[in-house]
Protein backbone atom coordinates (compact mmCIF):
# COMPACT_ATOMS: atom_id res chain seq x y z
CA UNK A 1 0.00 0.00 0.00
CA UNK A 2 1.18 3.68 -1.05
CA UNK A 3 0.63 5.04 2.12
CA UNK A 4 -1.05 4.79 5.26
CA UNK A 5 -3.11 8.34 4.97
CA UNK A 6 -4.79 9.92 2.35
CA UNK A 7 -6.73 13.61 1.97
CA UNK A 8 -9.88 11.19 0.51
CA UNK A 9 -10.55 7.45 0.52
CA UNK A 10 -13.34 6.13 -2.09
CA UNK A 11 -14.85 3.02 -1.56
CA UNK A 12 -15.70 0.89 -4.49
CA UNK A 13 -13.84 1.24 -7.89
CA UNK A 14 -16.73 1.35 -10.19
CA UNK A 15 -18.10 4.67 -12.50
CA UNK A 16 -18.97 7.16 -9.77
CA UNK A 17 -16.16 6.24 -7.53
CA UNK A 18 -13.76 6.73 -10.45
CA UNK A 19 -15.36 10.03 -11.65
CA UNK A 20 -14.82 11.09 -8.07
CA UNK A 21 -11.28 10.28 -7.97
CA UNK A 22 -10.26 11.75 -11.30
CA UNK A 23 -12.05 15.11 -9.98
CA UNK A 24 -10.26 14.97 -6.46
CA UNK A 25 -6.91 13.83 -7.49
CA UNK A 26 -7.36 17.01 -10.26
CA UNK A 27 -7.33 19.13 -7.74
CA UNK A 28 -4.37 18.07 -6.19
CA UNK A 29 -5.87 15.61 -3.42
CA UNK A 30 -4.21 12.79 -2.25
CA UNK A 31 -7.26 10.06 -3.51
CA UNK A 32 -7.23 6.37 -2.81
CA UNK A 33 -9.61 4.06 -4.74
CA UNK A 34 -10.38 0.85 -2.76
CA UNK A 35 -12.25 -2.32 -4.29
CA UNK A 36 -12.59 -5.64 -2.66
CA UNK A 37 -12.45 -6.94 -6.06
CA UNK A 38 -9.55 -7.43 -8.04
CA UNK A 39 -11.33 -6.73 -11.58
CA UNK A 40 -12.33 -3.04 -11.72
CA UNK A 41 -15.34 -1.99 -13.34
CA UNK A 42 -17.52 -5.40 -13.21
CA UNK A 43 -20.55 -3.58 -13.71
CA UNK A 44 -19.66 -1.54 -16.34
CA UNK A 45 -18.57 -4.56 -18.41
CA UNK A 46 -21.65 -6.54 -18.50
CA UNK A 47 -23.51 -3.59 -18.95
CA UNK A 48 -25.25 -3.29 -22.59
CA UNK A 49 -24.52 -6.57 -23.60
CA UNK A 50 -21.05 -5.64 -23.35
CA UNK A 51 -21.03 -2.61 -25.01
CA UNK A 52 -21.92 -0.54 -22.20
CA UNK A 53 -24.61 1.91 -22.73
CA UNK A 54 -22.83 4.97 -21.10
CA UNK A 55 -25.44 7.72 -20.87
CA UNK A 56 -28.67 9.14 -22.45
CA UNK A 57 -28.82 12.04 -24.53
CA UNK A 58 -32.35 13.08 -22.56
CA UNK A 59 -30.88 12.62 -18.95
CA UNK A 60 -33.21 15.06 -17.11
CA UNK A 61 -34.62 14.80 -13.26
CA UNK A 62 -37.66 13.70 -14.54
CA UNK A 63 -36.34 10.03 -15.47
CA UNK A 64 -35.36 9.15 -12.10
CA UNK A 65 -36.59 7.72 -9.02
CA UNK A 66 -36.41 8.97 -5.50
CA UNK A 67 -38.45 10.05 -2.22
CA UNK A 68 -36.88 13.39 -2.85
CA UNK A 69 -37.39 13.78 -6.78
CA UNK A 70 -35.37 17.41 -6.48
CA UNK A 71 -32.59 16.14 -4.80
CA UNK A 72 -30.61 15.13 -8.38
CA UNK A 73 -31.52 18.06 -9.77
CA UNK A 74 -28.24 19.79 -8.37
CA UNK A 75 -25.95 17.33 -9.92
CA UNK A 76 -27.10 16.31 -13.07
CA UNK A 77 -27.27 20.13 -14.17
CA UNK A 78 -23.20 19.72 -13.38
CA UNK A 79 -22.31 17.43 -15.23
CA UNK A 80 -24.45 16.87 -18.00
CA UNK A 81 -24.40 13.50 -20.97
CA UNK A 82 -22.50 16.02 -23.23
CA UNK A 83 -19.64 16.05 -20.50
CA UNK A 84 -19.35 12.53 -20.53
CA UNK A 85 -19.57 12.53 -24.15
CA UNK A 86 -16.49 14.60 -24.35
CA UNK A 87 -14.66 12.44 -22.57
CA UNK A 88 -15.67 9.65 -24.89
CA UNK A 89 -14.52 11.47 -27.78
CA UNK A 90 -11.34 12.75 -26.35
CA UNK A 91 -10.45 8.92 -25.96
CA UNK A 92 -11.52 8.60 -29.61
CA UNK A 93 -14.14 5.67 -28.53
CA UNK A 94 -16.88 5.35 -31.35
CA UNK A 95 -20.10 5.19 -30.29
CA UNK A 96 -23.78 5.19 -31.51
CA UNK A 97 -27.54 6.10 -30.31
CA UNK A 98 -28.90 3.24 -30.32
CA UNK A 99 -32.73 4.51 -29.30
CA UNK A 100 -34.33 6.39 -27.39
CA UNK A 101 -31.39 8.88 -26.66
CA UNK A 102 -28.94 5.48 -25.03
CA UNK A 103 -25.56 5.67 -26.06
CA UNK A 104 -23.33 3.04 -26.77
CA UNK A 105 -19.92 1.91 -27.46
CA UNK A 106 -19.75 0.77 -31.25
CA UNK A 107 -16.82 -1.79 -29.63
CA UNK A 108 -16.85 -3.11 -26.00
CA UNK A 109 -17.78 -1.50 -22.59
CA UNK A 110 -13.95 -2.66 -21.79
CA UNK A 111 -12.94 0.90 -23.47
CA UNK A 112 -15.01 3.23 -21.03
CA UNK A 113 -13.59 0.78 -18.05
CA UNK A 114 -9.75 1.74 -19.86
CA UNK A 115 -11.01 5.63 -20.02
CA UNK A 116 -11.65 5.66 -16.54
CA UNK A 117 -8.33 3.79 -15.18
CA UNK A 118 -6.58 6.09 -17.58
CA UNK A 119 -7.92 9.53 -16.18
CA UNK A 120 -7.83 8.42 -12.46
CA UNK A 121 -3.82 7.73 -13.11
CA UNK A 122 -3.34 10.77 -15.31
CA UNK A 123 -4.64 12.55 -11.83
CA UNK A 124 -2.51 10.87 -9.58
CA UNK A 125 -5.35 8.74 -7.96
CA UNK A 126 -4.30 5.03 -6.21
CA UNK A 127 -5.58 1.87 -7.08
CA UNK A 128 -5.89 -0.80 -3.86
CA UNK A 129 -7.66 -3.72 -5.38
CA UNK A 130 -8.45 -6.86 -3.91
CA UNK A 131 -8.69 -4.73 -0.60
CA UNK A 132 -11.72 -5.69 1.79
CA UNK A 133 -12.64 -2.84 4.63
CA UNK A 134 -13.56 -4.40 7.78
CA UNK A 135 -13.84 -1.58 9.81
CA UNK A 136 -14.34 1.79 10.17
CA UNK A 137 -14.03 4.58 12.71
CA UNK A 138 -13.95 8.00 12.98
CA UNK A 139 -12.24 10.83 14.83
CA UNK A 140 -11.06 13.65 13.44
CA UNK A 141 -10.03 11.56 10.58
CA UNK A 142 -11.65 8.52 9.29
CA UNK A 143 -9.69 5.29 10.49
CA UNK A 144 -9.96 2.38 8.04
CA UNK A 145 -8.90 -1.28 8.78
CA UNK A 146 -8.65 -3.14 5.97
CA UNK A 147 -7.32 -6.75 4.73
CA UNK A 148 -3.88 -5.19 3.61
CA UNK A 149 -3.00 -2.49 6.09
CA UNK A 150 -4.65 0.18 8.47
CA UNK A 151 -5.22 3.37 6.52
CA UNK A 152 -6.90 6.99 7.23
CA UNK A 153 -8.35 10.11 5.32
CA UNK A 154 -10.10 13.32 6.05
CA UNK A 155 -13.14 11.91 3.76
CA UNK A 156 -14.29 9.09 2.73
CA UNK A 157 -16.51 8.95 -0.07
CA UNK A 158 -18.68 5.63 -0.16
CA UNK A 159 -19.47 4.68 -4.10
CA UNK A 160 -20.15 0.77 -3.41
CA UNK A 161 -23.27 0.38 -5.25
CA UNK A 162 -26.49 -1.60 -4.45
CA UNK A 163 -27.46 -5.14 -3.87
CA UNK A 164 -28.21 -5.94 -7.56
CA UNK A 165 -26.17 -8.90 -9.62
CA UNK A 166 -24.53 -10.36 -6.77
CA UNK A 167 -22.35 -12.54 -9.09
CA UNK A 168 -19.85 -9.77 -9.93
CA UNK A 169 -19.64 -8.96 -5.67
CA UNK A 170 -22.28 -6.52 -4.98
CA UNK A 171 -22.58 -6.19 -1.47
CA UNK A 172 -24.67 -4.28 1.41
CA UNK A 173 -21.86 -2.40 2.55
CA UNK A 174 -23.18 1.01 1.50
CA UNK A 175 -26.38 0.76 4.26
CA UNK A 176 -23.73 -0.83 6.78
CA UNK A 177 -21.80 2.30 7.00
CA UNK A 178 -24.97 4.36 7.05
CA UNK A 179 -26.41 2.50 9.81
CA UNK A 180 -22.73 2.72 11.56
CA UNK A 181 -23.63 6.15 11.53
CA UNK A 182 -27.24 6.66 12.14
CA UNK A 183 -28.12 7.59 8.52
CA UNK A 184 -31.42 6.51 7.22
CA UNK A 185 -32.15 4.23 4.52
CA UNK A 186 -34.68 4.59 2.19
CA UNK A 187 -36.10 0.46 2.32
CA UNK A 188 -33.89 -1.24 -0.55
CA UNK A 189 -35.21 -3.32 -3.30
CA UNK A 190 -34.79 -4.75 -6.98
CA UNK A 191 -35.33 -2.28 -9.85
CA UNK A 192 -35.32 -2.71 -13.38
CA UNK A 193 -36.38 -6.41 -13.15
CA UNK A 194 -38.65 -8.64 -14.73
CA UNK A 195 -41.84 -9.47 -13.09
CA UNK A 196 -43.41 -12.43 -11.55
CA UNK A 197 -47.46 -13.98 -12.83
CA UNK A 198 -49.25 -14.67 -9.91
CA UNK A 199 -52.13 -16.98 -10.20
CA UNK A 200 -53.93 -17.66 -12.27
CA UNK A 201 -52.13 -16.12 -14.97
CA UNK A 202 -48.66 -18.52 -14.53
CA UNK A 203 -50.89 -21.59 -14.88
CA UNK A 204 -52.37 -20.07 -18.66
CA UNK A 205 -49.54 -18.07 -19.72
CA UNK A 206 -46.45 -19.71 -18.43
CA UNK A 207 -45.81 -21.35 -22.40
CA UNK A 208 -45.54 -18.29 -23.85
CA UNK A 209 -42.30 -18.14 -22.95
CA UNK A 210 -40.18 -16.36 -25.91
CA UNK A 211 -43.23 -14.53 -27.39
CA UNK A 212 -42.43 -10.64 -27.09
CA UNK A 213 -45.14 -7.85 -28.07
CA UNK A 214 -45.08 -3.83 -29.11
CA UNK A 215 -47.18 -2.64 -25.72
CA UNK A 216 -47.91 0.22 -23.27
CA UNK A 217 -47.12 -0.68 -19.46
CA UNK A 218 -48.56 1.54 -17.19
CA UNK A 219 -47.78 1.52 -13.37
CA UNK A 220 -48.15 3.85 -10.54
CA UNK A 221 -49.02 6.95 -13.67
CA UNK A 222 -45.68 6.36 -15.40
CA UNK A 223 -46.47 4.81 -18.43
CA UNK A 224 -44.01 2.96 -20.80
CA UNK A 225 -44.02 2.13 -24.84
CA UNK A 226 -42.22 -0.77 -25.63
CA UNK A 227 -42.00 -4.71 -25.85
CA UNK A 228 -43.08 -7.24 -23.04
CA UNK A 229 -41.37 -10.07 -23.43
CA UNK A 230 -43.09 -13.71 -21.81
CA UNK A 231 -40.67 -16.07 -19.47
CA UNK A 232 -41.72 -19.12 -17.73
CA UNK A 233 -42.55 -17.18 -14.34
CA UNK A 234 -43.83 -13.76 -15.77
CA UNK A 235 -43.12 -10.67 -17.70
CA UNK A 236 -40.04 -8.94 -18.75
CA UNK A 237 -38.88 -6.47 -21.68
CA UNK A 238 -37.91 -3.05 -21.19
CA UNK A 239 -41.44 -2.14 -20.74
CA UNK A 240 -41.48 -3.94 -17.82
CA UNK A 241 -38.03 -3.15 -16.67
CA UNK A 242 -39.04 0.12 -16.65
CA UNK A 243 -42.59 -0.15 -15.19
CA UNK A 244 -40.69 -2.22 -12.16
CA UNK A 245 -38.78 0.89 -11.38
CA UNK A 246 -42.30 2.63 -10.19
CA UNK A 247 -43.92 -0.97 -9.37
CA UNK A 248 -44.28 -1.33 -5.21
CA UNK A 249 -45.36 -5.50 -3.92
CA UNK A 250 -49.30 -5.73 -4.40
CA UNK A 251 -49.32 -2.86 -6.72
CA UNK A 252 -51.13 -3.72 -10.35
CA UNK A 253 -49.81 -3.25 -13.99
CA UNK A 254 -52.32 -2.39 -16.38
CA UNK A 255 -50.86 -3.56 -20.05
CA UNK A 256 -52.06 -2.26 -23.37
CA UNK A 257 -51.65 -4.52 -25.96
CA UNK A 258 -53.10 -2.37 -28.93
CA UNK A 259 -51.54 1.13 -28.37
CA UNK A 260 -52.13 1.81 -32.05
CA UNK A 261 -55.90 0.89 -31.90
CA UNK A 262 -59.37 2.52 -30.68
CA UNK A 263 -60.12 -1.29 -29.89
CA UNK A 264 -64.03 0.00 -28.85
CA UNK A 265 -64.63 2.20 -31.64
CA UNK A 266 -62.86 -1.16 -34.15
CA UNK A 267 -64.72 -3.62 -32.81
CA UNK A 268 -68.05 -1.89 -33.13
CA UNK A 269 -67.60 -0.72 -36.92
CA UNK A 270 -66.33 -4.52 -37.65
CA UNK A 271 -69.61 -5.35 -35.89
CA UNK A 272 -72.15 -3.18 -38.09
CA UNK A 273 -70.41 -4.42 -41.15
CA UNK A 274 -70.94 -8.38 -40.20
CA UNK A 275 -67.69 -9.16 -39.08
CA UNK A 276 -67.73 -12.81 -38.97
CA UNK A 277 -64.29 -13.45 -37.58
CA UNK A 278 -63.73 -13.78 -34.07
CA UNK A 279 -61.23 -12.21 -31.58
CA UNK A 280 -58.91 -15.03 -31.93
CA UNK A 281 -59.09 -15.08 -35.35
CA UNK A 282 -58.53 -10.86 -36.09
CA UNK A 283 -55.82 -10.25 -33.30
CA UNK A 284 -53.34 -12.48 -35.11
CA UNK A 285 -53.21 -9.48 -37.50
CA UNK A 286 -51.64 -7.51 -34.92
CA UNK A 287 -50.21 -9.78 -31.89
CA UNK A 288 -47.67 -12.73 -32.41
CA UNK A 289 -50.15 -15.80 -33.09
CA UNK A 290 -49.47 -17.75 -30.00
CA UNK A 291 -50.11 -14.78 -27.71
CA UNK A 292 -53.44 -13.55 -29.73
CA UNK A 293 -54.80 -17.10 -29.50
CA UNK A 294 -53.68 -17.95 -26.09
CA UNK A 295 -55.04 -14.16 -25.05
CA UNK A 296 -58.53 -14.90 -26.73
CA UNK A 297 -59.00 -18.30 -25.19
CA UNK A 298 -58.72 -17.19 -21.72
CA UNK A 299 -59.98 -13.54 -21.86
CA UNK A 300 -62.11 -12.76 -24.98
CA UNK A 301 -65.50 -14.32 -26.16
CA UNK A 302 -65.47 -16.89 -28.42
CA UNK A 303 -68.33 -15.72 -30.98
CA UNK A 304 -67.78 -14.00 -34.38
CA UNK A 305 -67.46 -10.14 -33.71
CA UNK A 306 -70.60 -9.14 -35.89
CA UNK A 307 -72.72 -11.19 -32.51
CA UNK A 308 -70.92 -9.96 -29.50
CA UNK A 309 -73.05 -7.27 -27.29
CA UNK A 310 -71.80 -3.45 -26.71
CA UNK A 311 -71.19 -4.81 -23.38
CA UNK A 312 -68.85 -7.66 -24.76
CA UNK A 313 -67.29 -5.68 -26.99
CA UNK A 314 -66.74 -2.87 -24.07
CA UNK A 315 -65.08 -5.27 -21.62
CA UNK A 316 -62.80 -7.37 -24.37
CA UNK A 317 -61.71 -3.31 -25.24
CA UNK A 318 -60.71 -2.56 -21.66
CA UNK A 319 -59.14 -6.05 -21.22
CA UNK A 320 -56.93 -5.59 -24.86
CA UNK A 321 -55.94 -1.89 -23.72
CA UNK A 322 -55.97 -2.05 -19.75
CA UNK A 323 -55.11 -5.88 -19.09
CA UNK A 324 -54.50 -5.65 -15.60
CA UNK A 325 -51.89 -7.89 -13.84
CA UNK A 326 -50.98 -7.82 -9.92
CA UNK A 327 -47.22 -9.40 -10.01
CA UNK A 328 -46.14 -11.86 -7.35
CA UNK A 329 -42.96 -10.29 -7.25
CA UNK A 330 -39.48 -10.28 -8.67
CA UNK A 331 -36.52 -12.31 -9.82
CA UNK A 332 -34.45 -10.07 -7.39
CA UNK A 333 -31.48 -9.08 -7.11
CA UNK A 334 -29.44 -11.45 -8.94
CA UNK A 335 -31.92 -10.33 -12.50
CA UNK A 336 -31.82 -6.74 -11.14
CA UNK A 337 -30.02 -4.02 -12.91
CA UNK A 338 -30.36 -1.59 -10.30
CA UNK A 339 -31.04 -1.08 -6.56
CA UNK A 340 -33.81 1.61 -5.80
CA UNK A 341 -33.60 3.01 -2.80
CA UNK A 342 -30.59 3.13 -0.68
CA UNK A 343 -29.59 6.44 1.62
CA UNK A 344 -32.16 9.14 2.40
CA UNK A 345 -31.58 12.03 0.32
CA UNK A 346 -32.41 14.02 3.71
CA UNK A 347 -29.06 13.36 4.90
CA UNK A 348 -27.11 14.73 1.97
CA UNK A 349 -25.91 17.65 0.60
CA UNK A 350 -26.96 18.30 -3.24
CA UNK A 351 -24.50 19.98 -3.90
CA UNK A 352 -21.19 17.95 -2.42
CA UNK A 353 -23.22 14.68 -1.73
CA UNK A 354 -21.44 15.11 1.97
CA UNK A 355 -23.63 13.60 5.26
CA UNK A 356 -24.78 16.58 6.77
CA UNK A 357 -24.59 15.32 10.46
CA UNK A 358 -21.33 13.82 9.45
CA UNK A 359 -18.18 16.00 8.23
CA UNK A 360 -16.46 14.58 5.13
CA UNK A 361 -18.40 11.03 4.65
CA UNK A 362 -19.95 11.47 1.44
CA UNK A 363 -22.16 9.21 -0.44
CA UNK A 364 -22.18 8.78 -4.29
CA UNK A 365 -23.55 6.60 -7.24
CA UNK A 366 -26.27 3.53 -6.95
CA UNK A 367 -25.88 3.77 -3.01
CA UNK A 368 -27.92 7.11 -2.63
CA UNK A 369 -31.46 6.69 -3.13
CA UNK A 370 -31.77 8.13 -6.62
CA UNK A 371 -32.18 5.39 -9.24
CA UNK A 372 -32.96 6.34 -12.95
CA UNK A 373 -34.59 4.40 -15.83
CA UNK A 374 -33.37 1.61 -18.30
CA UNK A 375 -31.66 3.63 -20.85
CA UNK A 376 -28.54 4.40 -19.29
CA UNK A 377 -29.89 7.30 -16.99
CA UNK A 378 -27.50 5.30 -14.34
CA UNK A 379 -24.43 5.95 -15.62
CA UNK A 380 -25.04 9.33 -16.04
CA UNK A 381 -26.09 9.59 -12.07
CA UNK A 382 -23.02 7.81 -11.19
CA UNK A 383 -21.02 10.47 -13.63
CA UNK A 384 -22.89 13.15 -12.03
CA UNK A 385 -22.71 12.55 -8.61
CA UNK A 386 -19.20 11.44 -8.33
CA UNK A 387 -18.16 15.01 -10.23
CA UNK A 388 -19.90 16.45 -7.68
CA UNK A 389 -18.47 14.84 -4.73
CA UNK A 390 -14.98 15.16 -6.54
CA UNK A 391 -15.10 18.96 -6.13
CA UNK A 392 -15.11 18.73 -2.41
CA UNK A 393 -13.16 16.02 -0.80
Amino acid sequence: MSSGYFDAIIIGAGGAGMMCAIHAARRGRKVALLDHSQRIGRKILISGGGRCNFTNIHASPSAFVSRNPHFCKSALSRFKPDDFIDMVEAHRIPYHEKKLGQLFCDDSAQQIVDLLVSECERAGAHFILGCEVLEVKKDHKFYLKTSQDDISCDSLVVATGGLSIPKIGATGFGYRIAKQFDLAVIEPLPALVGLNFGKPEIDHLSELAGVSADTIVSCNDASFRENILFTHTGLSGPAILQASLYWNPGDPIYINLLPDVDVDSWLKMLREAGEKSTLKSLLTIDLPRRLAEKFAERYLPPQPVAELSDKKIELAAEKLQSWRIVPSGSPGYVKAEVTRGGIDTDELSSKTMECKKVSGLYFIGEVVDVTGQLGGYNFQWAWASGFAAGQYV
